[in-house]
């Protein structure tokens, strides 16, 4: 295989950080040739000294001077803005695009590497919660694969090899359950966000852990199944399993069920998206069958952890109401962290605005894009003072 050149979309965040570390023990397959940070730009500096890039990008201009300057002895350009980033994932040198942003940001620059025909490795859930009809359609005229990083996505996916023209009856996707698996509502109401960030299995960003304790990380997975495996969302199961071995499962028409295991490692599903269709040889601990003696599995709660419920209405409903309920969501969560809302409070505003906002049947990039920024811009008002 020759070597690979990738363009990290949000290097400094933890799916980007565990994407170097994949390119750091495979760096005769795969070479960094883009790096991305919204703000962090000591870390930008430091990976892109390490790994020598085409190009930076940094979204934040007023830390702009700063990379420039730590990068000036060096041949890496330096550019800042969003914009760039729907630039440098269009270069003729870039392979393959990781797009590991987090939130709506991830859209515009997933359309245009997919329009520059570069296959695009997904972590951004967002991206086809928001605009799953749109971006699948594009990537389909642009024969560009999506392959997904999501632990459960990338899980499917690989139990659907060798199987894309059997009849799926279901896919089974598996969730945790959190941190709060099991508790009362009372329980529930009084969660600090010191405790609803303290996954027990999965290390990840603040934002994705909350939306693991509420389940809606669970929601999000199901509307993005949905547009990545083209069904419908009856035939999608969540399903808790605690031990987070079996990552997802999908099963056929004849009755067989596939599920793919592994150790709660988000490394696996980025080196396989990297180098798919080939598997390489892996330096991180591996799954013992003898160390996992029993696997349960349970049906959510979704009284408890509203969130899940929710998503499958927005999905159901479709048009604009997933946008409307991820936006909902992201302020949410950040209010909920600040100490403005309450654990429970997160269902509530969600609920609300896909109640109240404007519903747009079959809309377009632009009445996403608009439809994100009015809610957004309310929300905020009201919930991030």
């Amino acid at each position: 295989m020759e070597e690979k050149r990738v363009a990290i979309i949000g290097s400094t965040g933890s799916i980007g950080k565990q994407t170097l570390e994949v390119i750091r023990h495979h760096k005769e397959r795969f070479s960094v040739e883009v790096l991305t940070a919204n703000t962090q730009a000591d870390l930008l500096i430091e990976q892109a000294l390490e790994f020598d890039p085409n190009c930076v990008v940094i979204a934040d201009k007023s830390q702009y001077l700063k990379v420039k300057e730590a990068l000036a002895s060096t041949d890496i350009k330096v550019f800042a803005g969003s914009e760039s980033i729907e630039d440098v994932v269009q270069m003729e040198s870039v392979d393959i695009v990781i797009m590991a942003l987090v939130g709506f940001a991830g859209l515009r620059p997933t359309l245009k590497a997919i329009e520059a025909k570069k296959p695009v490795a997904l972590s951004n859930k967002e991206t086809l919660v928001v605009a799953g009809e749109l971006v699948t359609k594009l990537a389909a005229q642009n024969n560009v694969p999506i392959i997904p990083v999501d632990s459960e996505h990338s899980a499917i996916f690989q139990c659907l090899a060798g199987e894309f023209y059997n009849k799926i009856e279901k896919i089974i996707l598996t969730a945790s359950g959190g941190p709060f698996r099991g508790k009362s509502k009372d329980f529930l109401a009084k969660v600090t966000p010191e405790q609803a960030l303290k996954h027990p299995n999965w290390v990840m960003g603040k934002k994705v852990t909350i939306d693991s304790a509420t389940l809606m990380n669970k929601g999000l997975e199901v509307i993005e199944a949905k547009w990545l495996f083209n069904l419908d969302a009856k035939k999608i199961e969540a399903v808790v399993h605690p031990q987070s071995i079996i990552h997802s499962m999908v099963e056929f028409e004849d009755g067989s069920v596939k599920a793919q295991l592994g150790l709660a490692d988000m490394k696996l599903p980025i080196q396989y998206a990297l180098s798919y269709p080939e598997r390489l040889k892996t330096n991180f601990p591996k799954f013992d069958i003898f160390n996992y003696p029993n696997l349960t599995f349970e049906k959510p709660d979704y009284e408890g952890f509203r969130c899940l419920g929710l998503a499958y209405k927005a999905i159901e409903k479709g048009g604009n109401l997933p946008t409307i309920m991820n936006v909902a969501n992201e302020i949410a969560v950040e209010s909920f962290l600040k100490g403005n809302i309450g654990f429970l409070d997160i269902a509530n505003v969600i609920e609300e605005a896909m109640d109240k906002y404007n519903f747009i049947l079959k809309p377009d990039v632009n009445n996403l894009f608009d439809t994100d920024n009015e809610v957004r811009r309310e929300l905020s008002s009201l919930y991030l003072k």
